[in-house]
């Protein structure tokens, strides 16, 4: 079955026109979200890798002065810095703009946590995914958060 739009208010946190989704749907969704996902959680690690090293040399320059002989080396290197974060964040943006038109949420940007909008017992909850697990097999209800996941039972 495909997703519909939901008929009740979207949910803030989620896309301007959420999706339904029933578990099968999501699990066929996961062959672009796995891949996005993917994407996003090696360019955030890439992101933490570079702002720690910022901070590292922001932090060897407050200690040395400006008048180092390596201030010249370590002022272009935060130059590189600050144009490899600034791309990266733009690129996190976009891929996460493209799980939202595919209708789901990115709840974790470290571990690649999915949200899929979901309808259990007449009440909106969440499909619950995470880079790594096979299927989309967990939800929660909309407040719960990942801590209140439960596996999916088979009359969903």
């Amino acid at each position: 079955m495909a997703p519909h739009k939901a008929t009740t208010a979207g949910d803030p946190r989620g896309p301007s026109e959420s999706l339904i989704f029933t578990p099968q749907h999501a699990n066929r969704a996961l062959v672009l979200v796995r891949r996005i996902v993917a994407d996003v959680v090696a360019r955030y690690r890439y992101l933490a890798d570079r702002r720690r090293e910022r901070e590292r040399l922001l932090r060897s320059a407050a200690n040395r002065g400006q008048h180092n002989p390596a201030a010249a080396a370590r002022h272009e290197r935060l130059e590189e810095l600050n144009d490899n974060i600034a791309r990266c964040t733009e690129e996190l943006k976009e891929l996460n703009r493209e799980l939202l038109a595919a209708g789901c949420v990115l709840k974790d940007w470290r571990t690649g946590l999915v949200d899929f909008p979901a309808v259990h017992q007449g009440r909106r909850v969440w499909l619950c995914w995470r880079l790594g697990e096979p299927a989309v097999a967990h939800w929660h209800d909309l407040h719960a958060g990942v801590e209140g996941r439960v596996p999916i039972p088979p009359d969903f």
